[in-house]
């Protein structure tokens, strides 16, 4: 295999460039003066084309001699230009508007260079087009002041580094992509492609496709990456108010797991989930414009991540594929046993029953066998597990059953009485005669009481 040698920078072609024009005198001993003069008046009579110019010129004797006792004594090190040893500092600037120009960066980074060179002109602090801004930008490279776009001026700002989570599992990253408008039939679809990433592993544990951007289509996925996967320590998600709702939140509280957000305005602070997505992009998203359903898209980036993504090498792995960094014996899974995640997303809320003995849940109407609680406020609980099917209500401590409101069964239904205290009681009749008490004790006849002593 053959490689080709280049040279280091821009000094070092022009040291070559000059050693090709005085290295045949440096490698002759015994010239004489007048011979070295000759030799050196013949070269320099000639035109030549230095390294990254568009025209060719002479130089002096003077000038090759100068770099023929240079090579003698330092060799190619000697033939490389020397910079200036001002470069970069502004000669033009005086010490005291150096100083400022600097103060302003440091208190105001994210301020341009021609904002900065326009108000010290306004203010009559510099002449108008005495110094350009590309001087100006010299200096603060110089002096490593580099400026800040707007968004991430934040106080206390420290330097980014790369880095990832100690293991598998320690901490999931969750997203949203937007994808290509689908037409489907006359209507046009919109496209929203959820996806949990590991951050250790690179691996996907969970993506989905589907048409909206809401806090429920993040927590479905959750919970599927949670049965499959078992539960991360951490679940690292955008800022965006999709994500910072009650029920991720609660659910993350109940099962042990630490729910953090992104920084707003701050893309970098997820940089492997956008990297993912841009490979997704370039790879397969861009690709499914022509599908007929949301379905057919899915159905491709799930290929696509067990083929190709998770058994392709990947740099942030040392060369490792997703796949052997998530192996199941790689990781400590701490499963999440069913009752447990159901326990965990139960959601309660306050209804009032109304007068026919119903309330509704989610768009659906469910009833109680308690007329009583007609007109009482109650509480109302169900696991956001799939469909709330077998919702139950409580009220003073006790727990009484939902059904769904069959209206057609009610019509043939026996009527409950509203009170079950007002039921029939087998057994002789009570006594009970508010105004014959009354009168009774007007005229001083003898109590019930009495009687029975």
């Amino acid at each position: 295999m053959t490689t080709n040698i280049e040279a280091r920078d821009h000094a070092e072609r022009v040291a070559v460039f000059r050693h090709a024009l005085i290295g045949g005198l440096a490698t002759r001993d015994g010239l004489s003066h007048g011979e070295l003069a000759q030799s050196l008046r013949r070269i320099a009579e000639e035109t030549h084309r230095p390294p990254e110019s568009d025209r060719t010129r002479c130089y002096s004797v003077p000038t090759l001699e100068r770099w023929l006792y240079a090579y003698k004594k330092n060799g190619l090190e000697g033939l490389r230009p020397m910079g200036r040893s001002d470069r970069g500092r502004g000669r033009e600037l005086s010490p005291e508007l150096r100083e400022l120009l600097l103060d302003i960066r440091r208190e105001h980074p994210t301020a341009s260079v021609p904002l900065i060179l326009m108000t010290l002109a306004a203010d009559g602090r510099l002449d108008a087009g005495k110094v350009s801004a590309a001087t100006i930008r010299r200096v603060y490279r110089e002096a490593g002041l580099h400026r800040l776009a707007a968004h991430k001026q934040v106080q206390g700002s420290t330097t980014r580094l790369r880095w990832q989570s100690l293991r598998p599992d320690a901490l999931w990253h969750g997203d949203v992509c937007h994808g290509p408008t689908l037409t489907v039939g006359d209507r046009r679809m919109p496209m929203r492609v959820h996806a949990l990433l590991d951050d250790h592993a690179r691996y996907v544990v969970a993506l989905r496709v589907v048409s909206t951007e809401r806090e429920q289509d993040m927590l479905d996925l959750f919970v599927a990456a949670l049965r499959t996967h078992g539960k991360p320590d951490t679940l690292y998600l955008d800022n965006g108010s999709t994500y910072r709702g009650d029920m991720l939140r609660l659910l993350c509280g109940r099962l042990g797991i630490s729910l953090l957000h992104a920084r707003p305005y701050d893309p970098e602070a997820r940089g492997k989930m956008e990297r993912f997505w841009l490979t997704m992009r370039r790879q397969v998203l861009d690709y499914c414009t022509g599908l007929a359903s949301l379905h057919d898209v899915q159905v491709r980036l799930h290929a696509w991540l067990d083929t190709q993504y998770h058994r392709a090498p990947h740099g942030g792995l040392m060369g490792k594929t997703p796949t052997s960094v998530y192996l199941p014996e790689a990781r400590e899974i701490e499963r999440v046993e069913e009752p447990a995640l159901e326990k965990a997303l139960v959601v309660t809320e306050t209804r009032k029953v109304r007068g026919d003995t119903t309330i509704s849940i989610e768009g659906r109407s469910f009833e109680l066998d308690r007329g009583w609680l007609a007109g009482r406020t109650i509480n109302v609980s169900w696991s956001v597990l799939g469909d709330p099917s077998s919702p139950w209500a409580e009220y003073e401590g006790k727990r009484y059953e939902l059904h769904l409101v069959d209206p057609e069964r009610n019509s043939a239904r026996k009527r409950a009485p509203r009170n079950d205290h007002a039921v029939k009681k087998p057994g002789p009749p009570v006594a009970f005669d508010p105004p014959k008490a009354v009168l009774d004790r007007a005229v001083g006849r003898r109590s019930l009481k009495d009687t029975d002593e």
